[in-house]
């Protein structure tokens, strides 16, 4: 077979949806045993048991240290935290070079990526520094930031990525909340949810130039979360009655369709579903707004039942149609 039947064969192939884009790159690179651990996929039932255990082990050191802290020296606090969260850094390093042990693997980087942030808090703590001020909190951020983008510089594993994401995150909330201080201009909710908004709006954008590059496995998890908390702090900016805002409860419909928009033009499973999702909670939050009032709470309930029908019914199809060959 030459290389033109080759590429004709993958082309029909994928034509009838029988080989995937990601399937011809692994052939290319000669097969799967090449590829890094994956974050997100083949995520099975011992994936979650270790995610679970990482968490419960987190929440025992936590313990041990609140119940005897009066009685632990300077030393052992930071030991059995800071300590410990290197120690398991290193072992996931070390699981994450082998396929096999990718989940163990993970599950070591998540017990790190919590204990490490509380060994710094305590370690800053027994210095003299109040850990819980945003000052402090910025620093412990940073470091963090700085430890994980490095790691993923020089392991090359998603991992590290989403860790340096979450990170962050946390450092643009603390310095900004360290940069206004007592400022009562920006003490309200809305500031925060402005925040939250533009957080949202950063993780799509991150997902979508990740989509392209060898970190794709991150691309659904950022827009889930992209959409997740731009539609929800959109939401609770257009407030409730009698102290909504008009201007956010009118342009709300638009930006969920621009998500639904982007389910279909980006064949996002992500956008689909919080699109959906927070079309239904904002048709009950505008019907027990507007009209619970005024044609009743019995025909306003009727009224929600048929336009959520019509949107569960809108989002199976958009689905089916773009988005199940996927």
């Amino acid at each position: 077979m030459d290389k033109h039947e080759v590429l004709l064969s993958i082309t029909k192939l994928s034509a009838s949806n029988l080989v995937t884009k990601d399937e011809v790159i692994e052939a290319f690179e000669g097969g799967q045993s090449k590829r890094a651990p994956s974050l997100t996929n083949n995520v099975g039932l011992s994936e979650v048991l270790y995610f679970i255990g990482a968490l419960i082990v987190f929440i025992g050191i936590a313990v041990l240290i609140g119940q005897n802290w009066s009685t632990l020296n300077s030393f052992t606090k930071i030991l059995a935290t800071l300590g410990f969260g290197v120690v398991a850094y290193f072992v996931g390093v070390l699981l994450n070079k082998e396929e096999k042990y990718g989940g163990l693997g993970f599950a070591f980087h998540l017990i790190a990526a919590l204990a490490i942030p509380l060994g710094l808090g305590v370690t800053f703590n027994q210095a003299g520094f109040d850990a819980t001020s945003s000052g402090m909190q910025s620093l412990i951020a940073a470091i963090l930031f700085a430890m994980y983008i490095s790691s993923y510089f020089v392991f090359k594993r998603s991992i590290f990525t989403f860790f340096s994401i979450a990170y962050a995150t946390w450092f643009f909330f603390v310095f900004t909340n360290f940069l206004i201080g007592s400022n009562p201009t920006f003490s309200t909710a809305d500031f925060y949810e402005y925040r939250v908004l533009f957080v949202g709006i950063s993780y799509i954008f991150l997902g979508l130039y990740l989509s392209s590059t060898l970190q794709k496995d991150l691309t659904e998890v950022l827009y889930g979360s992209g959409s997740l908390f731009f539609l929800g702090a959109a939401l609770a900016l257009g407030g409730w009655k009698p102290s909504q805002n008009y201007v956010w409860e009118l342009i709300y419909p638009g930006l969920i369709f621009v998500v639904l928009y982007l389910s279909v033009y980006l064949k996002s499973k992500s956008f689909l579903t919080f699109g959906t999702l927070f079309l239904m909670i904002y048709i009950l939050k505008i019907t027990g707004e507007y009209f619970s009032e005024t044609l009743g709470w019995p025909i306003s309930l009727m009224f929600c039942g048929i336009a959520l029908i019509g949107v569960g019914y809108y989002a199976f199809t958009l689905n089916k149609k773009y988005l199940s060959m996927k």
